[in-house]
């Protein structure tokens, strides 16, 4: 069965018309994909013409108001906004909430802003794809060391692996507030260890919780538990910022 993703910015008249456009062109076969804006408006001509320069469809692309897909089952809303992601709770409730901030190329009313902004759209539904396959059918964390040495050789990225594996499971929203950074910017850090095999997602009621893969290799394990007992001062702040979190979500890991 295909999974449905809702792409939502505020007008609907360009990052979230070529993100549906990208994902299905993409993965078409893989994904039923929609958008809606929370003040539609129409498509931006520029937005339609890198589109078509880029050998895609825009055929039944067109606005349309966030309200029209509320009572509509989602597997992923995708929010491009942060308009758009405060607006979208309500959608989002059964879905999957992803937050992508990407700034309107229609600001600046120039063909190479839409181009651009087209090419960093199609990086991340790349990836998107790709968390999607690996969910769908996993590979093994370790098929391929360079790439996960290099998903972990960030600090973000190592700091919310080691608080992950300190409490069991973290959703994104504690994430955010542990490592004092935007929910787009964690987002994206955790995408990419996903993509290595590195994190699993589970639902838990409304929330999405991140958790380490049971069948993590075990050197990946001795790596984490020397890098967690020798160098404790990466996580000791993010911890201290998490315990002062009055509203923890429900249904974490004890």
């Amino acid at each position: 069965m295909k999974k449905r993703v809702l792409f939502v910015c505020t007008a609907n008249s360009a990052r979230s018309l070529m993100a549906e456009a990208l994902l299905r062109d993409m993965a078409g076969d893989r994904f039923e994909v929609a958008s809606a804006g929370t003040e539609p408006g129409q498509p931006h001509p520029l937005a339609l013409e890198v589109l078509q320069e880029a050998g895609m469809s825009v055929a039944g692309l067109y606005s349309k108001p966030l309200s029209g897909v509320r009572q509509q089952d989602w597997d992923y809303v995708i929010t491009l906004c942060e308009q758009a992601a405060r607006e979208c709770l309500p959608v989002a409730s059964r879905a999957q909430q992803l937050a992508w901030d990407f700034p309107d190329p229609a600001a600046s009313q120039r063909r190479a802003t839409f181009a651009r902004t087209l090419k960093e759209l199609k990086e991340r539904i790349r990836l998107f794809v790709r968390v999607h396959q690996k969910e769908t059918h996993p590979k093994p964390a370790d098929d391929d060391p360079v790439a996960l040495f290099k998903a972990m050789g960030e600090t973000l990225r190592l700091t919310a692996l080691l608080l992950i594996r300190d409490q069991g499971g973290l959703c994104v929203c504690e994430l955010t507030e542990a490592l004092a950074e935007s929910q787009p910017k964690v987002s994206r850090h955790l995408a990419v260890l996903r993509a290595a095999g590195l994190l699993e997602t589970e639902r838990r009621g409304q929330w999405i919780f991140y958790h380490l893969p049971p069948g993590l290799p075990g050197w990946v394990t001795r790596i984490l538990e020397e890098t967690a007992r020798h160098h404790a001062a990466l996580i000791e702040q993010p911890l201290t910022r998490l315990r002062g979190r009055a509203d923890r979500p429900a249904g974490r890991c004890a």
